[in-house]
């Protein structure tokens, strides 16, 4: 699934290659993936004539500033977003295509149609309940140790929970869970609450650093990612536990486990995180 870093890399190659495009009429092939308006028909014609004045991302969200509405996006698992021209033959994943008025077409496709978009008047995208329910955005100027702390304090959940579920910091999934927890040296399924003062400033230093270095490498590729360019992120390279399980810690040489922890695969280090 795209985390924060993959949908940055996204978010920018859009920027550059749509932003100030105009939206001439969209087409709806698989009209599950709209969710707002819940009719398609609606959403077609609410788009026609949009411009796309900026597009903006909140924790794994995209959101396309249109004239008169937002359009937000979450790419799920398996969702891409390609711009190309209106003499491309369509794949048999593509889903939604947005018509642009210099020939053009920005084109959604989804493997496993898990993806949503959702069309609301402009300014009102806040009250959404996924965006509404956010925590802060895993950088210095927005992210405060404090009431990182508070918010840890009060979650007997374990602290890889606890980070998945949004509400505590934006943007980190399966994979930047992993790595934060082995590079703050905290076991993932200890409580949230049992962290020290000592451990959540080690987490908060480890989010901020991980995450900004995974944007500069423009996510990490697993399976499928891809930006807006059609390119391959690099971070996955840099990646110290998740998917090595089997092999050696990068810094004590224990063998990296797998265990079950929220629900989802989790890879860490036995000896290192504790």
């Amino acid at each position: 699934m795209p985390e924060l870093p993959e949908v940055e890399s996204v978010r920018k190659g859009l920027e550059k290659l749509i932003q100030q495009a105009v939206i001439q009429e969209a087409e709806v092939f698989w009209d599950r993936i709209i969710a707002l308006p819940e009719d398609a028909n609606r959403f077609k014609q609410a788009i026609k004539g949009e411009q796309i004045v900026g597009i903006s991302r909140r924790g794994k969200f995209l959101l396309f500033h249109l004239t008169s509405y937002t359009l937000i996006s979450h790419l799920r698992m398996e969702g891409k977003f390609r711009v190309t021209e209106e003499d491309e033959p369509l794949s048999k994943h593509t889903h939604v295509v947005f018509h642009l008025q210099d020939g053009r077409e920005l084109r959604y496709a989804d493997v496993r149609k898990f993806g949503r978009m959702l069309l609301v008047p402009k300014g009102t995208e806040n009250d959404v309940p996924s965006l509404r329910r956010l925590g802060p955005e895993p950088i210095e100027e927005a992210f405060d140790q404090q009431s990182f702390s508070q918010a840890l304090k009060r979650r007997k959940k374990s602290i890889k929970a606890v980070l998945l579920d949004q509400t505590a910091v934006a943007g980190l999934g399966n994979i930047y869970v992993d790595e934060v927890l082995f590079q703050a040296a905290v076991r993932p399924d200890r409580a949230a609450s049992s962290l020290s003062k000592e451990d959540i400033t080690h987490l908060h230093r480890a989010i901020i650093q991980t995450m900004k270095q995974a944007v500069e490498a423009g996510g990490t590729t697993i399976r499928t990612y891809e930006n807006a360019f059609g390119e391959n992120g690099t971070y996955q390279q840099a990646l110290n536990v998740y998917g090595r399980q089997g092999k050696p810690c990068v810094r004590c040489g224990t063998t990296i486990e797998k265990k079950k922890v929220a629900q989802r695969g989790t890879h860490y280090c036995p000896h290192c995180q504790v």
